[in-house]
């Protein structure tokens, strides 16, 4: 990638700790700052932050400058970079704009960081025309594990779509984002979880790893973190299982769960949920279990979306029970 003079500053300040950069940008006026500011929120929220080639850029900047800076937090590190350059006033000023000029220089910020799974069943409901261009736009390997996940017709004619490169005008684009990130917001308000559940942040990273850990070593690291951030470690173990990650849990592990479910709370939660959820709780049930379960979705009308949202969560939260007490297995990819 060819950078700028503006993104090599930018990148050089990310490979530095908030102190050090400070002192590097404060003879910097409040635009040129916003400007850095933005830039830096750019490269990181886009993917583009390369680490060797911070550490080059680094080594042009002053050769025995290293980047010693790990887990990276890029919020944490603006606010005080900007606190410290221009005033506590003028960073806050500064920081409530970068949301805004992100999403003009690039509307599809949000979308790339949605869950594979759940961007997939917003795109579901979308225009052909509209899908190619959300693929296009996302990394290959999430690009295609999207694909798999989209209906066949619909995954058949986004791909002709794509190789017919047909133009898109900028408008266009801008207009396809916007519906998307409505309606990953409307799913996650339906769900009734932040957006941040849905997309794919670090907690939810290092809950889907400690899921995979023996129970007593799962625990420690659990209890470690709460011991630094409570409502970290509560986050963590709440992120290990969600709603999505059904069609992962082993037959067993699902079966005894399931057994204990009501139908009608069971009907609920299936209610217009993905195929593949549906279809992995409806092959661990009884045939019994299956008719009355068809019994119930027949009989519903006028279903409340907090109802719906409210079933999931009370099945989510039986599955969260068995997985901190050990009793719940993964089928990982």
């Amino acid at each position: 990638m060819s950078l700028s003079g503006k993104q090599k500053a930018a990148m050089l300040l990310l490979s530095l700790d908030p102190v050090t950069a400070s002192e590097l940008v404060k003879g910097l006026d409040a635009q040129a700052m916003q400007e850095l500011a933005v830039e830096m929120a750019y490269l990181n929220a886009s993917g583009l932050k390369n680490n060797n080639e911070s550490f080059e850029i680094a080594q042009q900047f002053c050769s025995s400058l290293e980047s010693t800076e790990k887990g990276f937090q890029i919020d944490v590190f603006l606010g005080e970079l900007l606190k410290s350059a221009i005033g506590e006033v003028k960073a806050q000023s500064i920081q409530t704009q970068i949301d805004s000029l992100l999403h003009k220089r690039d509307p599809f910020i949000p979308i790339r960081s949605a869950n594979s799974q759940v961007l997939s069943s917003v795109l579901n409901s979308e225009h052909p025309q509209a899908v190619a261009v959300v693929l296009s736009v996302l990394p290959a390997k999430k690009s295609s594990e999207v694909l798999g996940m989209l209906e066949d017709n619909l995954r058949f004619n986004a791909i002709s779509r794509m190789t017919k490169s047909e133009s898109v005008t900028p408008e266009a684009r801008v207009r396809i984002a916007e519906s998307v990130c409505k309606k990953l917001e409307a799913l996650a308000a339906e769900a009734g979880v932040s957006g941040e559940v849905l997309t794919e942040q670090p907690l939810r990273k290092v809950a889907v790893i400690l899921r995979n850990l023996g129970k007593d070593i799962r625990d420690g690291l659990v209890n470690s973190i709460k011991e630094k951030d409570s409502e970290a470690g509560e986050n963590v173990l709440k992120l290990m299982i969600l709603w999505e990650d059904i069609p992962l849990i082993t037959d067993r592990s699902l079966q005894e769960i399931l057994r204990g479910i009501d139908s009608r709370k069971l009907a609920l939660a299936l209610n217009k949920a993905e195929e593949k959820i549906a279809k992995k709780i409806k092959s661990n049930i009884s045939e019994r279990a299956n008719e009355a379960l068809e019994e119930e979705t027949s009989l519903m009308s006028n279903i409340k979306k907090e109802d719906i949202a409210n079933a999931k969560e009370e099945i989510v939260d039986m599955l969260r029970e068995k997985n901190e007490s050990g009793e719940l297995a993964f089928i990982e990819e």
